[in-house]
């Protein structure tokens, strides 16, 4: 059996063949799991736990019907679905992580990010970040009807695609001393991380010492799981 990571999906009703692949996944590979660690923007937007949505408890039932399974199910907060709270372990039977975390993975201490605070370079998503994770902002966001919540998200996301298209490719990776200095931190040698979509594996140095850091895929067509174990790591693709 192996641990899966998984990040980026960003999940959204309108979307059927990425919802089928979900639900694929979640009833057919994740049962089989150690656990699963979701590392943020499961979904494409999420304006609060109180979205009833059928489209939204279609994923909130395949996540249940996991834990309920007696599947250990870990999820972190993303920079598209950062207002997860203690209402969605409440529905999801999840343990919501902090960002960082660091986790024993198989003997090996292993840090666990969305990956959004290493891209130290894009001043304007590190500003626009700090903004929307304030206790005041996020309290005056949830004040309001789940309908201008909504509206809102996507008034966001539009402002978000073209921050993405106009931005300069560099800036939109990670900022290698970023990483090392995360890693010094939390005194690991490897760490996991998504945001990027750039599925890789990375060799480095730190403090000396040989160190790794791996990329999860984000999801389309098809998934990008990592799968772990006692023998290492690996990120195959997934396909219903």
């Amino acid at each position: 059996m192996s641990t899966l990571f998984i990040s980026d999906l960003h999940l959204d009703a309108n979307l059927p063949e990425l919802t089928e692949l979900f639900v694929h996944f979640m009833r057919e590979q994740a049962p089989t799991a150690d656990a699963v660690y979701i590392l943020g923007d499961l979904f494409e937007a999420w304006v609060g736990d109180d979205d009833d949505r059928e489209g939204t408890q279609l994923f909130i039932d395949e996540l249940r019907a996991l834990s309920d399974k007696g599947v250990p199910l870990y999820i972190m907060q993303g920079n598209r679905d950062f207002l997860f709270a203690e209402g969605l372990v409440k529905r999801t039977g999840c343990k919501l992580l902090p960002d960082p975390t660091v986790i024993d993975l198989y003997g090996l201490a292993t840090l666990l990010m969305h990956g959004d605070s290493l891209c130290t370079d894009d001043i304007q998503h590190q500003e626009s970040r700090a903004m929307l994770r304030s206790d005041e902002w996020k309290a005056r966001f949830l004040s309001q009807p789940l309908s201008d919540r909504i509206q809102q998200a996507k008034e966001y996301r539009s402002m978000s695609r073209k921050h993405l298209k106009d931005a300069p490719d560099a800036i939109m990776d990670v900022n290698a001393e970023a990483v090392v200095e995360a890693m010094q931190q939390h005194n690991v040698l490897q760490m996991i991380h998504g945001h990027t979509h750039r599925p890789d594996m990375h060799s480095l140095s730190v403090n000396g010492q040989d160190a790794k850091r791996i990329v999860l895929g984000d999801w389309g067509n098809k998934g990008s799981v990592l799968h772990c174990n006692k023998t290492g790591c690996a990120l195959k693709p997934y396909s219903a």
